[in-house]
């Protein structure tokens, strides 16, 4: 559940940059954007990797 958690911080510190690469076409903000979507990807990874081992588990 903590790795959970750190998905929705992420997300959620994502968005102030979304609506700046979007909405007012600040080209760093889209590099933070891509950033934090590749670290969503890893986390998300390690996620599958642990509910995974947890079902197999029981």
């Amino acid at each position: 559940m903590e790795k959970f958690e750190k998905v929705k911080q992420l997300v959620a510190s994502i968005e102030a940059d979304a609506d700046k690469f979007y909405n007012k076409a600040n080209g760093a903000a889209g590099t933070r954007i891509r950033k934090g979507m590749q670290d969503l990807k890893v986390l998300a990874g390690e996620i599958r990797k642990e509910v995974t081992e947890r079902k197999n588990s029981k």
